[in-house]
């Protein structure tokens, strides 16, 4: 089945930054095998977003922040339970920013997140506390676009919270599988994966787009 890529429709891609490529400080294995793809994907859509993590080096998401914790270990917070990482795409570093291989001349867009420091962000609509919008929502309404298409890093985190959440916000969604890729820690991509089922996101392959 080959999908069209409509007019109105938006490619949207998660956090290809060097911190989540290999020999970045919280490495997603084959993180970079998916820009070529990325960049193939970007030339059938005309409107494309990117989202871009962006944290204060004291976040509290660190594990560097709380004492004889651990990355990967978790802390309850104010709005729930909290995973705890390695410092990782702290603003103004090389970590931080936007692969160089990508080539979206034509984004239109950058959702900066994670730059509240007492709230982390997967998601690129929303905060990790459910309150806090990016903004990322009005965008899309007022620019009165069609379907969203997910691309990025990581499949089980930000990914899977951006399509959730723009599910929830009333778009159609549409993970491309095989141009993300995923931490997979204690059956999180899994979990990701039934929950995206759950909740209608469609997951399709490059292939299926680019045929």
């Amino acid at each position: 089945m080959t999908i069209a890529i409509q007019p109105e429709d938006v490619l949207i891609v998660v956090d290809v930054q060097y911190d989540f490529l290999p020999g970045g400080s919280l490495a997603v294995a084959g993180g970079d095998e998916i820009v070529p793809l990325i960049n193939q994907l970007a030339t059938r859509f005309n409107n494309v977003v990117l989202t871009q993590d962006w944290h204060p080096k004291d976040h509290i998401s660190f594990a560097s922040q709380h004492a004889g914790k651990a990355p990967f270990q978790t802390i309850a917070l104010d709005y729930g339970t909290q995973v705890l990482w390695p410092d990782h795409c702290v603003w103004q570093t090389h970590g931080a920013e936007l692969s160089r291989d990508l080539e979206l001349p034509h984004a239109q867009l950058i959702i900066r997140k994670g730059y509240n420091r007492a709230i982390d962000s997967y998601s690129g609509f929303q905060e990790a506390d459910r309150e806090t919008q990016t903004g990322l929502a009005g965008y899309l309404n007022e620019r009165d676009v069609g379907r969203l298409f997910v691309v990025g890093l990581a499949t089980d985190f930000c990914v899977a919270w951006t399509a959730l959440d723009g599910i929830a916000g009333g778009f159609d969604v549409t993970v491309i599988e095989d141009a993300t890729r995923a931490i997979d820690a204690d059956g999180s991509l899994a979990k990701a994966w039934a929950d995206m089922d759950e909740a209608g996101v469609a997951r399709v392959m490059s292939r299926e787009i680019l045929e």
